[in-house]
């Protein structure tokens, strides 16, 4: 009877033997495949494909909790070695405009992955007292960042002030600079506005914005008010084209930021020589705050300060017409300089 039974089970222990193998070299092949394939909706595949030297996305989102207990001085210098962090230079500074859009532009470059900010408006190069510290007080300034990933900087009176050029040109003569513009006069009263806040916050008087940008003698512009004088924005760079060539600033437009951020982000991508990265997953438009906020993953979010939108002053029409009739040359110059037009009035 046994001997009966030896050829059947040796048959059955011969399929379960191939059902096994079968199913080891199947899931072999799988756990291959699984390298090659693209999931659905991964939450860091937004990004697009890795190259062989960028930094996961773990990492660079560890990396920003880090970055939190660094600023407060909680890190070891033996932490900071181990995860390769380093305290580099700016290789771009957003140099301006004043009331451009430098904070959203800032804050929005940091989505990439391979950009890091710096929080705070540095001023090193307009600040003598700050100047005079030295190099290595601006460096520590920075925040911290694995090597290849690129430090960026705002400070938007870098631009209309005489000294930075040179200054930013002695540390490094190929950096790259960002100007973000908005129409002139809306620029003016923006920058107006900042500023009748902060005296209404601390119960001050101050005057209408009509007053200040014309002239009562000779009722002319004003170009002594310094709100004009920003939004003369040709008169400023061609001081700095005394230093740096045209090839290494780019404009970015500020109106067309807050309504259609994406392509403007794109722009300083390629500008930069960042992969492309930022996407419209990124940005999603507040209907409560009336502008895009931003979408660094799938918990974490950021809308810009509420300071941020202020609703301008009525402005009496013929002043309006008067300081858009007046910066018009000066706008058609800038066009011929940058190569990029703008429909400004």
């Amino acid at each position: 009877m046994l001997f009966k039974q030896q050829p059947l089970l040796r048959q059955k222990l011969f399929v379960l033997g191939s059902l096994a193998i079968g199913s080891l070299l199947y899931l072999v092949a799988r756990v291959g495949s699984l390298d090659r394939l693209q999931p659905l909706c991964p939450i860091d595949g937004r990004f697009g494909p890795r190259s062989q030297d960028e930094i996961p996305l773990r990492a660079l989102q560890f990396k920003r909790g880090l970055l939190h207990e660094f600023r407060k001085g909680n890190a070891t210098k033996e932490q900071i070695r181990l995860h390769n962090l380093v305290q580099q230079l700016p290789k771009a500074i957003i140099i301006g405009v004043r009331k451009g859009g430098t904070r959203a532009l800032l804050e929005m470059l940091n989505l990439h992955p391979a950009v890091v900010k710096a929080s705070q408006e540095i001023h090193f190069f307009d600040n003598d007292e700050n100047y005079a510290k030295g190099i290595e007080w601006y460096r520590k300034k920075m925040p911290f960042s694995y090597p290849h990933q690129i430090t960026i900087e705002k400070s938007p009176a870098y631009f209309i002030t005489e000294e930075v050029p040179e200054r930013i040109y002695k540390m490094n003569s190929s950096i790259k600079l960002l100007i973000i513009v908005r129409e002139p006069t809306t620029r003016a009263i923006s920058d107006y506005t900042q500023v009748l806040e902060g005296k209404e916050r601390k119960n001050k008087t101050y005057y209408k914005f009509e007053k200040l940008a014309i002239d009562p003698n000779t009722c002319e512009v004003n170009t002594k008010y310094k709100a004009v004088r920003t939004s003369i924005y040709t008169k400023h760079l061609e001081r700095w084209l005394k230093y740096f060539p045209i090839e290494q600033f780019h404009i970015v437009d500020g109106d067309r930021l807050i309504t259609e951020p994406l392509p403007e982000l794109q722009l300083v991508e390629k500008f930069l020589n960042l992969p492309p990265r930022i996407s419209q997953y990124n940005l999603y438009f507040n209907a409560t705050r009336g502008f895009y906020c931003l979408r660094f993953n799938i918990v974490f979010n950021k809308c810009l300060a509420g300071s941020k939108g202020r609703i301008h002053p009525e402005v009496d029409t013929s002043v309006i017409t008067k300081l858009r009739k007046f910066f018009h040359p000066f706008n058609q110059k800038f066009y011929q300089i940058t190569g990029r037009t703008f429909n400004w009035p």
